[in-house]
């Protein structure tokens, strides 16, 4: 009788202890899931240097285009986040329109665009701002000219990690329409139509273009 009572308190000692066993077995494996997961979890991070910016202006009553570019784009501030519009939010940046360029043959575009154009604004060193995403409703708040104010934005998703956001910025929310009558009036003759009226147009549309590193 004593026998069989040993035997079934070893067993009920072995049954405990295995049980204790299991459930801690069972947590670590739970542990390193999580781990696991926290470690393959995706996270972007905008590629500053490869982000491009460009825009075109509209001259003659038939709206005839002229592009350009900002060869460079400062990012003063970026994030990172789960998805690649998550990321961008917030983005802070500032181009200096020194770096204007617009692809002219005769070399005397920009230097009449620095100075009649951006030259008559205030604070004309640079233009800043700040991109804002928030699923479908995207937009970019601009200051130029002393001003501040918002542009609606197209969004594009070109892969993964690459979209384009594209706006119209109309100058006169940046009060800016005294710079486009002056540059008008430097470039009357190239802006003037087959009707014979010369315009220069206060609507410019802007893009910009972004890669993101996914790691």
């Amino acid at each position: 009788m004593k026998k069989i009572k040993l035997i079934c308190l070893g067993l009920i000692a072995v049954t405990t202890f295995s049980c204790k066993d299991a459930k801690k077995d069972h947590s670590h494996e739970g542990e390193n899931a999580d781990h696991s997961h926290a470690e393959t979890e995706s996270q972007y991070s905008l590629i500053a240097d490869s982000t491009k910016a460009s825009f075109t202006a509209y001259k003659t009553t038939d709206k005839i285009g002229v592009g350009g570019t900002f060869k460079t784009v400062n990012i003063t501030k970026s994030n990172t986040g789960a998805t690649a519009l998550e990321a961008l939010n917030g983005t802070e940046f500032s181009i200096p329109v020194s770096s204007l360029f617009t692809n002219d043959g005769t070399g005397t575009r920009d230097p009449k665009i620095l100075e009649f154009f951006f030259g008559v604004m205030k604070n004309t060193e640079l233009i800043s701002g700040t991109l804002k995403t928030d699923g479908d409703k995207n937009s970019l708040e601009v200051t130029l000219n002393g001003e501040t104010a918002t542009v609606p934005l197209t969004t594009e998703k070109l892969a993964d990690n690459k979209y384009t956001f594209t706006g119209i910025m109309n100058l006169e929310d940046w009060n800016a329409l005294d710079a486009v009558a002056s540059i008008n009036k430097a470039c009357e003759a190239l802006h003037t139509g087959a009707d014979g009226v010369s315009k220069t147009w206060s609507e410019v549309e802007i893009k910009g273009q972004v890669f993101l590193a996914k790691k």
